[in-house]
């Protein structure tokens, strides 16, 4: 299938700067007009409540918020469909923490079955495909890479690690655009001039 025109996949560690340079994009395609943020985060406890109000002090006044922590592909559907003025882009940050409120949406999350969890996870992934084709409008997704390190010794841990890997690698391959963070220095991963061509694109390794 080829790429889906205006999927951008921005992909980074930690602090990588991975954030700001999809904010930045999203100034530089948009202009003035409005930007829609799409907020995966929880206000779980204090410290975090308090980073999700500092980050939503560092966008434009005239960008739209919407908060989905799940069935993020529908929301912007119905978003889209709704909004006045209609967002010219629209940012999705993060990834990462979707994969997490999918693998604890159940309270069995510790012992559930992962083929559960995996056919939850690639329903929402397939669903935020199915709406980025459709945007008709640049979709900046933003995630975490967090398979370069060692395997997490708890059971959860190694099934968050996999489910992230799963997810950015099903983004990457339907996106327009890939692009690598990596100590702030964007590296265009799909511009790098080799192809590995596979039909296995969900699969392991």
């Amino acid at each position: 299938m080829p790429p889906i025109p205006n999927l951008i996949f921005i992909l980074g560690g930690a602090r990588s700067g991975k954030s700001d340079y999809a904010l930045e994009l999203a100034r530089q395609l948009a202009g003035d007009q409005p930007v829609l943020f799409v907020a995966t985060a929880q206000a779980g406890d204090a410290e975090m409540a308090e980073r999700i109000a500092r980050h939503r002090t560092e966008r434009p006044d005239h960008w739209q918020t919407l908060e989905a922590p799940r069935q993020v592909g529908e929301a912007i559907a119905r978003c889209l469909a709704q909004a006045t003025p209609s967002p010219a882009v629209i940012v999705l940050d993060c990834l990462t923490l979707l994969v997490s409120n999918v693998l604890f949406a159940s309270e069995d999350a510790e012992t559930e079955p992962y083929a559960t969890i995996q056919a939850r996870l690639d329903a929402e992934v397939q669903a935020l495909l199915a709406t980025a084709r459709a945007a008709n409008r640049p979709l900046i997704v933003v995630s975490n890479e967090v398979g370069l390190g060692i395997v997490p010794l708890g059971r959860i841990s190694r099934v968050y690690q996999d489910l992230i890997g799963r997810a950015n690698r099903q983004v990457a391959t339907a996106a327009e655009q890939a692009i690598f963070l990596l100590a702030g220095i964007p590296l265009d991963l799909k511009g790098l001039g080799v192809r590995w061509t596979t039909t296995d694109a969900d699969g392991n390794g």
